[in-house]
């Protein structure tokens, strides 16, 4: 596991090992279709906490890369098959420039201590050409409501973001976008221009 280290309180490392047992739901094949993974792609999963995601993406992609804050989470990953997962903030990607042809944030955004940084970020390493897809709980439905309620208690300090405000983000000349909605989650789909 590259990149590791612990940091000062981690929310997460306390869940890590029931995390994949406690949350069974997947929209793996929704990604799949929105992010229109190939074989040829590299792809990123930004907060992909244990690789429970890049685990079901892995076999549609040539190479993946799991990257998230949380060592608990990582240890976790680290224990599967062809996952890579590297640590630290998706504000400060240690990744080159169009690294990755493809980009999934799975319930993660909200997470991101600078939106906006992490925004610009994830479009740094998104290759022209590529596609980016996030996943996030709807603020809107009630029952998102309370999880952020229980966030906000825990201190996680999570920001949970109506969808036109997380498009906000990405607005750039180069990007266009489309917005999926299935309540109590939505999917923004960034594509960035050749």
């Amino acid at each position: 596991m590259s990149r590791v280290r612990r940091t000062a309180f981690d929310h997460f490392g306390l869940v890590a090992g029931i995390y994949d047992r406690v949350i069974t739901t997947s929209a793996a094949e929704r990604l799949r279709y929105l992010a229109q993974l190939g074989p040829e792609d590299r792809l990123l999963d930004a907060g992909g906490g244990t690789g429970r995601i890049a685990t079901e993406l892995r076999e549609h992609v040539g190479s993946l890369a799991v990257f998230d804050l949380s060592y608990g989470m990582l240890r976790e990953a680290a224990r599967k098959d062809d996952l890579t997962p590297c640590q630290g903030a998706v504000e400060a990607l240690p990744f080159g420039d169009g690294a990755f042809t493809k980009i999934v944030a799975v319930d993660t955004f909200h997470h991101f201590g600078r939106q906006s940084a992490a925004a610009r970020e994830l479009l740094r390493v998104l290759a022209p050409g590529g596609r980016l897809v996030i996943e996030e709980p709807d603020i809107r439905c009630g029952s998102v409501k309370l999880v952020a309620l229980g966030e906000r208690l825990a201190l996680m300090r999570s920001r949970f973001l109506r969808p036109d405000a997380l498009m906000r983000h990405f607005e750039a000349p180069q990007t266009r976008m489309r917005l999926v909605e299935e309540a109590p989650n939505y999917w923004v789909v960034v594509e960035k221009a050749v």
